[in-house]
């Protein structure tokens, strides 16, 4: 048995093509704008508001008299009227290594907004298995020693399996191994250690995140969330920003006074 530690890879986020941009301007009359975004998905969450409303200059629309200025306080703005659906256009990709199965299955049941791709037990033959180990199990010496029986066997049980099934044998092609590999994962226990892609746009993000840093939610989703919203609030702070913490049995809980938005 290894024991693991969830960990919070960003791996990719929506980019800005600027000459698409600059025609786009061009094309509304607004050739000179430009927004003073830190990043990115923050300039392109202001060009989608800004487009609702022709609000790029005063004037531009004969009811729009005076335009907020400023990425900051636009999208300030537009969280505090609850105006969410801009912010759908923007996504970061994340994966998530070390978590595990128990993690997922509550991970997947937020499906608006997002696209997953899990390591799959179908391909991925078991042999040690990676675990997290709650820190009620790590505190507890006497749980610890039966946790740890019940993992190694679960081992022994797999490798067990691999041979009576003949997965190495010279012969036993991929076809095979595949569909005998999928019936192994059949006793392999949910918490065992996993990697899962995550992509989520940012009205997904900021829900998730209030959600699963709850003290009501499980503990290891509530340590993968706290070390997600420090990645956004530190990336994207115009739109992250405005989140506050405080901790709650040991672990970081973010919320927003504006609430969902």
């Amino acid at each position: 048995m290894r024991a693991i530690e969830p960990k919070v890879f960003a791996i990719g986020e929506t980019v800005a093509i600027a000459d698409g941009i600059k025609a786009l301007l061009a094309e509304m009359g607004v050739p000179d704008w430009h927004t003073d975004s830190p990043s990115h998905a923050e300039g392109l969450i202001e060009t989608y508001g800004r487009l609702c409303y022709r609000s790029f200059a005063p004037g531009l629309n004969p009811n729009v008299k005076r335009v907020r200025d400023g990425n900051k306080d636009y999208i300030s703005n537009i969280i505090h009227m609850k105006h969410g659906s801009v912010l759908e256009h923007v996504t970061v990709n994340f994966v998530f290594v070390g978590v595990s199965r128990v993690f997922t299955h509550e991970l997947v049941r937020h499906r608006v907004g997002t696209a997953i791709s899990q390591e799959s037990l179908r391909f991925v033959r078991l042999t040690d298995l990676d675990f997290y180990i709650p820190e009620d199990i790590r505190n507890n010496p006497q749980a610890l020693a039966i946790f740890t029986e019940a993992i190694e066997s679960g081992e022994r049980w797999q490798k067990e399996l691999a041979t009576a099934l003949g997965l190495d044998d010279a012969d036993t092609s991929f076809e095979v191994k595949k569909r005998l590999t999928s019936a192994m994962r059949r006793i392999a226990p949910e918490g065992l250690g996993t990697v899962i892609g995550w992509t989520a746009n940012f009205r997904t993000l900021r829900y998730v995140i209030e959600k699963r840093t709850d003290p009501a939610a499980e503990p290891e989703i509530r340590y993968v969330f706290g070390e997600v919203a420090k990645f956004l609030i530190n990336r994207y702070p115009n739109a992250f920003g405005d989140l506050s913490f405080e901790i709650v049995d040991g672990l970081p809980f973010y919320t927003s006074l504006t609430g969902q938005i």
